[in-house]
């Protein structure tokens, strides 16, 4: 899937993906190709990001945002 964390001014990660964790407010979700279609406001925490299944993860810290998830994309907003 491909992935796209950014903020107002600048992108943090754009590609593409195997896996991406994120700090949901209503806990913890890994998102995974193919997911249903998903807006959910994030928390203050860590976004991980693998690129294959056996990657290790980027990390990127964040203070919340917003996930929007759709069949062939994830997009974080901050």
């Amino acid at each position: 899937m491909h992935v796209v964390i950014a903020k107002v001014d600048e992108v943090l990660y754009r590609g593409e993906a195997h896996s991406l964790t994120v700090p949901g407010v209503a806990g913890e979700m890994t998102i995974l190709g193919h997911h249903e279609p998903v807006i959910t406001t994030l928390k203050k925490g860590d976004v991980r990001v693998k690129a294959t299944a056996s990657a290790d993860p980027q990390i990127i810290p964040i203070d919340g945002g917003v996930l929007e998830v759709n069949a062939s994309s994830a997009t974080v907003i901050l």
